[in-house]
């Protein structure tokens, strides 16, 4: 049965989501009488400390165990929610290879939340990521695409919606029936493969700019896109982490929303604008 694997920020949540899915297959079974079961794996039921993610080494120990957990659980009546980070699209793309060998149902569930959001629910965390450990691992997720296999379906779930949209999965994973996108439920991106091109060019050639105007300027208010648009910088010069974090959640959050492409630097000169602020 069908494996699905929970990606998001760190502490963006995914636990609560994937016991929130448990919960509603788990009632669905019973509802249909059926003799699936559900397993639910992460890096607390295998023993895994988050120390293991530090240095690529142990992280590749951790993936391994995770891995292996996930061949000896999926089975024709087992459904298994993978409930970890799986940051790194070359993990999934791997699980996703499981998945199609045993001839599995296989899906991807993104918990959306600003890196803002999951620091504060770091912060109050009885177990926290360390915050240099946290900050490492947002700068290298890579964000699910429901253009890749490896991706698809992808079930996109905001963490301010108490919606799981669990009949949508339970159809697609158990059934094989197709989805429809809504806002907590995305297949693939509606948009062109242009427009998306030009989202992820622009808004990295204004980070790129400004990079380069830190190296002589810091702070002020400074000139971009060739002296059409203006944005202050703060007095502290905003790294290159920082900076990437931001254009990452701009790209998520008008991906699906087919902006004109003039309208994308200026638009994402004031979400610059407004997180220096913040």
């Amino acid at each position: 049965m069908p494996l699905l694997l929970i990606t998001g920020y760190p502490s963006a949540g995914k636990t609560t989501r994937a016991m929130q899915i448990k919960d509603y297959f788990e009632k669905k079974i019973q509802e249909t009488g059926s003799n699936l079961t559900v397993e639910v794996i992460n890096d607390e039921s295998l023993g895994l400390s988050k120390d293991s993610y530090k240095e690529s080494r142990t992280e590749k120990m951790t993936r391994g165990e995770q891995i292996s957990a996930v061949k000896r659980l999926v089975s024709k009546n087992t459904i298994v929610i993978l409930d970890n980070m799986t940051y790194i699209k070359g993990f999934r793309y791997q699980l996703w290879c499981e998945a199609k060998a045993v001839a599995t149902n296989y899906g991807v569930a993104h918990v959306g939340a600003p890196v803002d959001v999951c620091k504060e629910y770091n912060s109050i965390h009885p177990n926290k990521w360390e915050d240099d450990l946290f900050d490492a691992l947002v700068f290298r997720y890579e964000e699910p695409n429901g253009a890749n296999k490896w991706d698809s379906p992808l079930f996109t779930i905001p963490h301010i919606d108490k919606d799981i949209s669990g009949e949508e999965m339970w159809n697609a994973l158990v059934h094989r029936k197709v989805l429809k996108p809504n806002q907590a439920t995305v297949l693939k991106p509606a948009t062109s493969t242009d427009y998306l091109y030009e989202l992820d060019k622009k808004t990295q050639t204004i980070v790129s700019e400004i990079l380069d105007i830190q190296r002589d300027n810091v702070g002020g208010l400074v000139k971009l896109d060739g002296g059409n648009h203006s944005l202050q910088l703060p007095i502290d010069a905003v790294s290159l982490p920082e900076l990437q974090r931001m254009r990452r959640q701009f790209v998520t959050l008008n991906k699906m929303r087919a902006l004109g492409d003039d309208r994308i630097i200026p638009l994402f000169i004031e979400f610059l604008e407004k997180n220096f602020d913040e």
